[in-house]
């Protein structure tokens, strides 16, 4: 009998955090592991990953993590993994190995892996084939079982213009279609999107035409791993005789290894150096950071950047894409742009950085799959409703597509699905700076509070031998009041806080737990009833 269970640990209902676990008998195969970046009401959190624990308990089960493509939402968790797994296999293409070894993956836990070449792990095989991205050796996986394949795209368009390690192998797809597809996982995220998002995604003349009618200096903003757009760029620059100044050795880093690995095509004369930051004609690439929206730009604008300093005129291009959780942030940026001199060019409505499949490209993908069962997977439930309701047109019966929350548990016996109510406990793992330990919810109320209110020290200092008070009590207050505008208040806090300690030593007998208690408690009513605020309390008694 063949047992296969299909859930997520991440990427349902969301965007980002894709982890996909597919268990067969007694072996498991994790495809994807990505991070979700923490919206702005997250205080300080840098991105959130999936909770690993199910993991953890089935480590000796794993046969390894199938990567689809270097993007941080499908592969950014990927050295937190690592870390708590150690020893833990990553498979991937040549140039997603290189952005998991930039993450911090060590190399000799991936292992390199080429499109169209089969991987055998027993009875089970999986085939990875080249799909078409916005980055270069992006795949989606094919997993051979007893009763037929189960097979995850990962992202992809469908754009017969893609060539080399951006292609996309049609005629495997279908051939795997003929041998028969179990289930299908497709992605969501472009499934509310008609017709194919070809050619919205060709942005080459676009950005030639800016770089043509631009007389003065023109900045634009990237992401390092959209290859496909910085190849854009290079492409509209192409026999400008302008001179293009990659800034930050990140970016540096991608481009060149894109360039010397044949993912990336530029004229060698048209790479400029920082002497040639200042020409009126050059182009300068800003590498942000999608964890830190718009990070390098708003420095530059701030006038911190040791290099670039703006000038009237200049033009800035955010050639990258915008989202909802930034939006405020970008509004403010053109603001101060403006207020500089600088013309300011976005994206119009009809052209996309993301390379996400629309309603054609996944109905075509469910045509050559002919999938007996199908699942819709990554992004937010309505898109997953939307991509249901796409296969359900080409005829799959309502009860053979699976929509989904992370943790539910979808099972076949003998290739048949069966109904199950089995759940995997799935958490979100909070991730501040470079710690791969949860901050956790409690942590994140503190931040709130303290954001909202501020914060409010009582010391205090009491005899040793005699448990009189020496010193105090003192109040100190940070984001709570102007205290030279509220001494009366910071008095009632003095006097309150001194009579709570004194009427807590009874004969010599100084009890310190009660004392923080009452002075939490009362202090926090005393400052409600004279601010309507509730600060953070803290109260530190100590002897001397």
């Amino acid at each position: 009998m063949e047992k296969i269970r299909i859930f997520s640990l991440g990427g349902l209902d969301e965007m980002g955090k894709n982890t996909y676990v597919i268990e067969i008998n007694e072996e498991i195969f994790v495809f994807d592991c990505g991070l979700k970046y923490a919206e702005g009401f997250m205080y300080g959190i840098d991105y959130i990953i999936p909770d690993y624990e199910y993991l953890i308990k089935n480590k000796a089960k794993i046969k390894g993590v199938f990567i689809t493509h270097g993007h941080y939402e499908n592969m950014g968790a990927a050295a937190d993994l690592a870390r708590t797994i150690p020893g833990i296999k990553f498979y991937a293409t040549h140039y997603t190995k290189f952005v998991l070894m930039d993450l911090g993956v060590k190399e000799e836990n991936i292992i390199e892996i080429t499109p169209n070449r089969k991987l055998n792990f027993g009875t089970v095989s999986i085939f990875p084939m080249p799909v078409s991205h916005s980055v270069p050796g992006a795949v989606m996986y094919c997993i051979n079982t007893e009763h037929g394949a189960i097979c995850y795209t990962g992202d992809f368009i469908i754009d017969p213009l893609m060539k080399g390690d951006y292609d996309m192998d049609l005629g495997k797809i279908a051939y795997v279609g003929k041998q028969g597809v179990l289930c299908l996982l497709s992605e969501s995220v472009f499934s509310e999107h008609i017709g194919h998002t070809s050619p919205t995604h060709r942005l080459a003349s676009f950005f030639g035409d800016i770089i043509n009618k631009c007389e003065n200096r023109i900045l634009f903003s990237v992401l390092p791993t959209h290859l496909y757009t910085i190849q854009d760029i290079f492409e509209g620059a192409r026999n400008s005789h302008r001179k293009i100044v990659i800034m930050g050795k990140k970016l540096q880093n991608f481009i060149h290894f894109a360039h010397d690995n044949g993912y990336l095509e530029y004229q060698e004369e048209l790479i400029g150096d920082l002497s040639n930051i200042n020409d009126a004609n050059s182009i300068l690439l800003i590498c942000d950071d999608k964890s830190n929206a718009y990070a390098a730009i708003n420095k530059i604008v701030s006038g911190y950047d040791k290099f670039i300093t703006l000038k009237e005129g200049d033009a800035v291009v955010f050639a990258e894409p915008r989202y909802d959780s930034n939006e405020k942030t970008v509004v403010k940026l053109e603001n101060d742009l403006a207020m500089a001199g600088c013309k300011i060019i976005s994206l119009p409505k009809t052209k996309n950085i993301l390379h996400h499949a629309s309603q054609e490209d996944l109905m075509l993908m469910i045509k050559l799959m002919n999938p007996k069962y199908y699942m819709p997977v990554k992004g937010e439930y309505r898109y997953m409703v939307n991509n249901a309701n796409l296969a359900s047109a080409l005829g799959i019966p309502a009860d053979h597509i699976f929509l989904k929350q992370n943790g539910d548990v979808v099972e076949f016996v003998d290739g048949v699905a069966t109904e199950t109510f089995d759940h995997i406990k799935v958490k979100e793992t909070l991730i501040d700076g470079k710690s791969s330990d949860d901050v956790g919810e409690l942590v994140i109320k503190d931040r709130e509070m303290l954001s909202d209110n501020g914060i409010v020290l009582i010391s205090a200092t009491l005899s040793k031998k005699d448990k009189i008070l020496l010193v105090g009590p003192e109040v100190t207050t940070k984001g709570f009041i102007y205290v030279k505008d509220s001494k009366d208040i910071i008095y009632g806090m003095k006097t309150l806080s001194e009579e709570i300690i004194k009427r807590n030593i009874v004969n010599g007998i100084v009890d310190y737990n009660k004392i923080k208690t009452e002075i939490r408690s009362e202090l926090s009513n005393y400052l409600y009833e004279q601010t309507e605020s509730k600060p953070m309390i803290i109260a530190v008694v100590q002897e001397v």
